[in-house]
């Protein structure tokens, strides 16, 4: 499936559960609560950059994917990105925990895609893995497309922080 989402198209609507960061969570024995986030609602008027990796803790999300988003943390910044998010088809919980041991906490939002429900929908989900979304990278600048791309081999490429950051 081809993706249905094109630069200059405003973001289909999506409800994403995530658990927001706080201090508390830095135990280990504390869960945190899921809350949802409505990307038309709480990304209006907003730059965002938002990319998917097909797991988390998954080896090249967790080792190449993931790390150069939070080490160019304040690259992003500097061009404006108000929020920058990743997004899978983990659970909240799994998703927060992970955003938790990789250090994230209130710089990079850890969103839930159950299933790769959203993704899949946008042909944007992972054709060799049911539940997972697909490898992929998006700017919104108040909720319009401006830049787009899926990996089409392994590894990280055009989804990538750096490719990402060149089209800012």
């Amino acid at each position: 499936m081809a993706p249905t989402i094109k630069v200059g198209d405003i973001i289909p609507e999506a409800t994403f559960s995530y658990i927001p960061y706080s201090p508390e969570l830095e135990s280990g024995l504390v869960c945190g609560t899921p809350i949802k986030l409505d990307i038309h609602k709480d990304w209006k008027g907003k730059k965002v950059v938002l990319f998917a990796v097909p797991g988390a803790f998954t080896p090249t999300c967790h080792v190449n994917h993931l790390p150069p988003y939070l080490e160019k943390y304040s690259e992003f910044k500097a061009k404006g990105v108000d929020i920058i998010a990743v997004i899978a088809g983990n659970d909240p919980f799994v998703m927060s925990g992970w955003g938790r041991f990789s250090g994230l906490k209130d710089k990079i939002l850890t969103l839930s895609d159950t299933d790769a429900e959203w993704s899949k929908k946008h042909g944007l989900g992972n054709a060799s893995a049911e539940q997972r979304t697909g490898r992929y990278a998006m700017i919104l600048d108040d909720l319009k497309v401006q830049y787009i791309d899926i990996e089409t081999a392994r590894g990280v490429a055009v989804s990538g922080a750096d490719a990402v950051l060149n089209k800012l």
